[in-house]
């Protein structure tokens, strides 16, 4: 009876100290270090990008600025490259990915999601020459078209997946396939809408047309290590409090529905 006792007290004394140790969190972390690292790659407009100066701008940009002031710490943006993007989270290189991501099954089998914060779709810019025959993604599903996308994004498995018949060219940068596609290198390119939006103001007139009604539904969402359940609340209480002081609205409006800030990236 003597060794059950001190059996007992020694898994009571556990299930005082554990809790503890389990509990830690990122956000403990990031408030202990008064940092906030955030990971992105400044690629893709307007959610991050490189401006004339140097410095990453974009919607996350200031939604991550909005994060770190309401936590009361530092902010600091983290350069990666997209197909390193969530190993490097996974490592700790940064608490959370900003990053213009799209939830999926198979992403969210290695990191929590917080509630998405916007919801696009893929589009399609096409060879002016080709638009007499092609309406819509179903269209491109033949031999003879050249379709690219950005190499590990969700454009690229929807043309795959969708388009599966088409000549498929993946592509580094996003930039990459839209100057081939004006120079005839590629017949469509696949990506999602805002930066399509963008991509068509900038080099588009009388080169390209825009399929421009998505043809997936994506909802965007910040991507966290698993097993935080403190920050992954943090963070969605946060949006739900950004979205209904009007926060959200004006860095919606300001990236998404103006182009003002073309003016800070052009040369």
């Amino acid at each position: 009876m003597k060794h059950v006792k001190v059996v007992v007290a020694c898994l009571l004394a556990l299930c005082i100290v554990l809790p503890g140790i389990v509990s830690a969190d990122t956000l403990d972390e990031i408030q202990d270090r008064g940092v906030l690292r955030v990971g992105m790659e400044p690629g893709y407009m307007p959610f991050e990008m490189t401006n004339q100066k140097g410095e990453i701008i974009g919607f996350d940009v200031d939604m991550a600025k909005g994060i770190a002031k309401a936590m009361g710490v530092k902010l600091e943006l983290v350069n990666t490259a997209w197909d390193g993007i969530i190993p490097a989270l996974l490592t700790k290189k940064y608490d959370i990915i900003m990053s213009g991501m799209t939830v999926t099954q198979e992403r969210n089998l290695k990191v929590n999601f917080a509630d998405p914060y916007i919801v696009i779709g893929q589009t399609i810019l096409i060879k002016k020459e080709i638009a007499g025959d092609v309406k819509s993604y179903k269209d491109l599903n033949n031999a003879k078209y050249k379709v690219g996308s950005k190499l590990g994004t969700t454009g690229e498995k929807a043309t795959k997946r969708m388009i599966p018949n088409c000549s498929y060219i993946s592509f580094d940068t996003e930039q990459e396939g839209i100057t081939d596609l004006v120079n005839g290198q590629i017949d469509a390119f696949v990506y999602d809408l805002p930066y399509m939006e963008i991509a068509y103001a900038q080099k588009g007139e009388n080169k390209l047309v825009y399929l421009d009604k998505p043809f997936t539904y994506e909802p965007l969402g910040w991507a966290i290590r698993r097993g935080n359940h403190d920050f992954l609340n943090w963070l969605n209480n946060y949006m739900t409090q950004v979205r209904s002081d009007g926060t959200y609205d004006k860095i919606y409006a300001k990236w998404i529905q103006s182009d003002a800030w073309l003016k800070q990236i052009q040369k």
